[in-house]
């Protein structure tokens, strides 16, 4: 698949902004307004905005509260709160959720936390890789608006959050599944029907 020469550079740079805390929503084309891109996105404003308060708090006092021992990465989207990494104790992955469900705004959990060892700092590298890929591939695909999806990657499997319609979500999870160094696809969507997805685009003048 042949990657379009802009969108790689602009994928590559919103990527290695967002490693640090293992968030990447993928925003093409839209404006900075507040340090977040927010434009062409099929939450509201209001809503992104708190979905970005519920990582960072969420990111806050699991840091607090359950320290070095687990490795964790908040990821919000439309008030779902999604956790990923690692815990070695099955009660730290209990208190995890419980930590994440007390957070404002979260109307669900979706606990992905997997036992064992801590992940590596290579193994993090190379999700970093993975997740480039993935969101060049969803930027490159003609027949989905990429912006509809935000990437989360752990351990090389992919988290697929976002609103979308059965078609999106299929077409997205094949695309997906064919990129090298992907070992498996989650869907952690919002389903809309065609007619709810058709009222949210904004009305032509």
């Amino acid at each position: 698949m042949k990657i379009r020469s802009y969108a790689l550079p602009l994928l590559l740079s919103l990527t290695a902004l967002t490693a640090l805390t293992g968030c990447a929503p993928l925003v093409v084309g839209g404006a900075m307004v507040g340090g977040a891109l927010v434009a062409t996105d099929r939450r509201t404003a209001g809503t992104q905005l708190e979905d970005e308060g519920i990582e960072v708090k969420a990111t806050l006092r699991l840091k607090e509260q359950l320290g070095d021992r687990v490795h964790i990465n908040a990821n919000a989207y439309n008030r779902v709160l999604l956790l990923t990494g690692e815990v070695k104790e099955e009660a730290d992955k209990a208190r995890a959720e419980e930590i994440a469900a007390r957070v404002d705004n979260v109307s669900r959990v979706v606990n992905e936390l997997q036992y064992g060892f801590l992940s590596s700092l290579k193994s993090r590298a190379g999700d970093i890789a993975v997740k480039t890929k993935v969101l060049a591939t969803l930027v490159d695909a003609q027949d989905l608006q990429s912006n509809a999806f935000q990437v989360v990657v752990e351990r090389s499997e992919v988290y697929l959050m976002g609103r979308v319609t059965e078609r999106e979500a299929h077409r997205a999870v094949e695309l997906v599944r064919g990129i090298p160094g992907v070992a498996k696809v989650v869907k952690v969507f919002e389903i809309l029907t065609e007619d709810e997805l058709a009222r949210l685009r904004p009305a032509k003048k």
